[in-house]
């Protein structure tokens, strides 16, 4: 299978991956993500146990990528603590901005993540991607300093 193959496959996954899209019983924290440019609205609800993510969802409309990135990044940052789930944040971030390199130590911190390395290079689909990150980043600044 080709990388372009592997993409859109993931995507394709990712994109209709229901586990991930539902309403949280009793969220600690909901924060509503807007990209006008594309039309995408999620609101990202976390379930905390201290620092730690016990449970993450999203509820909202979003193209592919939008929600492709979402529940990959839900999956990635449950069970972390808010730090760890921060950092994960900068690293995405960094690497659609073409800031953080793609070598093993990102592979290994973002797992299936990384696929969505190469919209970054489809400046009208960046917003889409980065929305979740952008939405969990907003979370973790008001309520953890």
């Amino acid at each position: 299978m080709d990388l372009k193959s592997l993409y859109t496959d993931m995507l394709l996954q990712e994109s209709n991956n229901k586990a991930n899209m539902r309403d949280l019983e009793s969220p600690t924290y909901k924060e509503l993500g807007h990209n006008p440019s594309c039309g995408d609205e999620i609101t990202l609800q976390l379930e905390m146990d201290g620092e730690i993510i016990k449970d993450a969802s999203f509820a909202g409309v979003g193209c592919a990528i939008s929600r492709a990135s979402t529940s990959m990044m839900i999956d990635l940052i449950k069970g972390k603590n808010i730090h760890e789930a921060k950092d994960l944040t900068e690293k995405f971030i960094g690497m659609i901005k073409k800031e953080v390199p793609v070598d093993d130590d990102l592979i290994d911190a973002l797992g299936d993540a990384v696929v969505l390395e190469n919209v970054s290079n489809m400046p009208a689909r960046v917003k889409c991607a980065v929305l979740a990150w952008h939405t969990l980043g907003n979370i973790i600044d008001k309520n953890y300093k």
